[in-house]
């Protein structure tokens, strides 16, 4: 008999925290600091019907939102959350959304508060909303973010906190697990706001704070197996990067040769990518990969491309493409040596992904074309396993290390899946591929010999669409630069400019413009995500 999907749910192998999500920016933030507090939680849109809950939640998260809650069309929760018999913690519009839900008042504020403000906490020691604000001081400084305010909180709710401007900044029904807060405790502005949700999910919720690596590892195994089957095979793409190589790693500790990896060069790669990664994944993790060598299929196709769109669904379409044929390949010798059909497809889509797809109005249209895939589910029916959907990057690295993958592996930057066909701005050539790929290698090579590489999120070299006038020795020059960025982020979903030092930039300046045949001028990109992306 087929595995329920149920059976195969990771929220159904731990206690976990069901967070409802009404658009707030810092809604994936509620979600860190509960797994921090070692607690497993699922991000889910406002409107999720909870009678197809695939889960029963130990607790329940409202989060914030941009909305006013009197606006035409704002979202709404389904009230059936309110049957469900767990705790119930309401964060800002989350708050309002429980008034709203039980015959509280809210109105629009008369100034929107934004910014820190003191709260003084009132709870009676013998009252159950005493837990929630267990070893919190006060006052204590929290931030608001809100336009909208209480006006008058439900029948039966009592006052456990107010600030200067919110009388009713925070909430509890008298009798039943049911919290509102005004503040948002889950930045890190709110000085006591891990404390407080830490409280809620394990105090209140009664979770065992057993979401570790260690315990997700036998779990996954298990639950890996039971989806594939004892027959059932699995192909992969992988990269070289710490996602694909932990899902290709924890794949074949699970089904052993049964998984087959496959390496696309697409010609766009990192310096000696290919060599390294057949090292790594074949030679040192005795990984069964086949590398396809079609360099020249994608650089033809790129061939006069400009607009980064296109070039990334050019790209996409063509690794669908090269890695089919692969596919139908290791397919039939695998019938051949009675290992069975391939009817797996890994991929090595981690939680960030599954955040920015949620959304009460739909899926955003903000993920980039090259993580579309879907038509290789489509044309090769095969059926999606996507072991680390639910981690977050930290999460991942953690996992590598469990599974014994080299430190410089599982600390290696991420890398994009059209490569540096997109940091190529303009036309994407071998020479200019050429050029981006050395000046990379060159600042990766510098900011590890500074020992910043373990510093830095993310860096790379861009090669800009302009050229600039420079003297080297006797002669004026008209060649291209150099645009280098470099971030610092936890999750990938925020991210600041790393403040390279001043020292470090002159040594890789120095070292692209006199090594790199066709660049004359270096910039250092200052700019966060948001506005910027990464």
């Amino acid at each position: 008999m087929a595995p329920t999907e149920a059976a195969t749910e990771v929220a159904n192998m731990y206690d976990t925290v069901l967070i409802l999500d009404f658009g707030s920016q810092y809604s994936h933030l509620i979600t860190r600091r509960i797994r921090e507090a070692g607690v497993y939680c699922e991000l889910l849109p406002c409107t999720q019907k909870i009678a197809e809950l695939k889960f029963k939640p130990k607790g329940v998260i409202l989060s914030g939102s941009p909305f006013s809650i009197t606006d035409e069309g704002a979202p709404h929760v389904d009230p059936e959350v309110f049957n469900l018999g767990v705790p119930i913690l309401g964060i800002c519009y989350g708050l309002q959304e429980i008034a709203r839900n039980l015959g509280g008042e809210t109105s629009l504020a008369v100034k929107r508060e934004y910014g820190h403000a003191e709260l003084n906490l009132d709870p009676q020691a013998d009252h159950h909303s005493y837990k929630l604000f267990q070893d919190v001081p006060t006052p204590t400084n929290v931030w608001m973010s809100h336009g909208d305010h209480l006006e008058s909180p439900p029948k039966d709710f009592v006052v456990i906190g107010s600030t200067a401007t919110s009388a009713y900044a925070a909430v509890a029904h008298d009798s039943l697990p049911i919290y509102g807060i005004q503040f948002h405790p889950e930045v890190t502005h709110s000085a006591d706001g891990a404390l407080l949700l830490r409280n809620f999910v394990i105090g209140i919720c009664a979770c065992e704070a057993n979401w570790t690596m260690s315990s997700f590892i036998d779990k996954e195994l298990e639950r890996i197996r039971t989806l594939v089957g004892p027959q059932g095979s699995v192909i992969g793409a992988v990269s070289g990067g710490v996602d694909s190589t932990v899902a290709a790693v924890l794949m074949k500790r699970a089904i052993g040769d049964r998984f087959h990896a496959v390496l696309v060069d697409n010609g766009v790669m990192r310096l000696n990518e290919c060599a390294q990664v057949k090292q790594t994944l074949a030679d040192n993790l005795g990984i069964n990969l086949t590398v396809a060598d079609a360099s020249e299929l994608f650089l033809g196709r790129l061939k006069g491309v400009t607009d980064p769109e296109r070039k990334r669904k050019i790209i996409g379409n063509t690794f669908i493409e090269v890695f089919e044929a692969e596919a139908h390949k290791i397919d039939e010798i695998s019938r051949q040596n009675g290992l069975g059909p391939i009817d797996w497809l890994l991929q090595g889509t981690l939680y960030p992904d599954v955040i920015e797809s949620i959304s009460f109005k739909g899926p955003s249209a903000t993920i980039k074309s090259h993580h579309n895939v879907g038509g290789l589910l489509e044309d090769m029916r095969l059926k999606l396993i996507e072991p680390l959907r639910e981690l977050f990057k930290d999460e991942v690295r953690a996992l590598g290390a469990l599974l014994e993958i080299p430190e410089d592996l599982i600390w290696r930057h991420p890398f994009p899946g059209p490569g540096i066909a997109i940091r190529v701005l303009g036309e994407v050539t071998p020479a200019q591929v050429e050029i981006a790929r050395l000046a990379d290698n060159i600042y990766i090579d510098e900011i590890k010999k500074a020992g910043l590489y373990r510093q830095i999120s993310q860096a790379y070299a861009a090669l800009l669409p302009v050229r600039s006038v420079g003297v080297m020795g006797d002669q004026r020059t008209y060649e291209q630069v150099i645009a280098l960025r470099a971030v610092e982020t936890k999750d990938f979903m925020t991210a600041d400019w790393f403040p390279m030092p001043v020292d470090v930039m002159k040594r890789i300046s120095n070292r692209i413009i006199n090594e790199v045949k066709g660049v004359n001028r270096v910039l250092y990109d200052v700019s966060s995500k948001p506005p910027s992306t990464i």
